[in-house]
């Protein structure tokens, strides 16, 4: 299964809410009962408003770039989908109360990143994943140095301990299969500690 099979079967999916957050379309697949949709859309629209408050030009490229924000269970942070010109913000992240709003939002922007690499390419030029994931690191990097210390610290040393993977390392090629089985078997944990709690 690819990362594209998983958005193809899991867009079809009904069960959806649809926001508007600073502008943007914003699709909500909430599949778990321990996770408000209201916290995660809240700490989207957070972490939107540090990109703006701080690099009001990289989400004005957002807002030109991507057609709306998907938030979904899934098994990776972020992700971009160009035949939709989706940015996948993944449903857990958005709710940890233990990160601030910084490294969601350098996520995002993450995304945003690809978007714009996409946006700026035409169908001949070759895609070099390496080149492009450490773009995006560097993105990270400024956006981090641009934050407030103590908001941009987790933010910068992610992004400088990334950017000195090689190039196997920066862009590995996923097993998306895997990925979704361990997923899963981290919902059905969570879902069966949710159920004893209630019983």
């Amino acid at each position: 299964m690819s990362l594209l099979d998983i958005f193809r079967r899991r867009a079809s999916d009904p069960e959806s809410e649809e926001f508007r957050v600073r502008g943007f379309r914003v699709v909500v697949e909430n599949t778990r009962a321990d996770i408000a949709t209201s916290t995660v859309v809240a700490r989207l629209d957070e972490a939107l408003g540090l990109i703006e408050r701080y690099q009001p030009w990289r989400l004005a490229h957002m807002r030109r770039d991507l057609a709306q924000f998907w938030i979904v269970r899934y098994p990776c942070r972020g992700a971009y989908f160009p035949q939709s010109r989706t940015c996948m913000t993944e449903l857990t992240f958005l709710a940890r109360t233990d990160i601030t709003a910084a490294p969601v939002a350098a996520s995002i922007l993450h995304e945003g990143m690809h978007a714009r690499a996409h946006q700026m390419c035409t169908g001949t030029d070759a895609r070099d994943p390496a080149r492009e994931e450490r773009l995006c690191r560097h993105a990270e990097l400024d956006f981090g140095l641009a934050l407030p210390p103590e908001l941009g610290a987790p933010v910068i040393e992610r992004a400088r301990t990334s950017l000195e993977l090689t190039d196997e390392d920066v862009a590995p090629a996923i097993d998306w299969a895997e990925a979704q089985r361990r997923q899963d078997a981290v919902d059905r944990a969570a879902t069966n500690q949710s159920n004893s709690r209630t019983r």
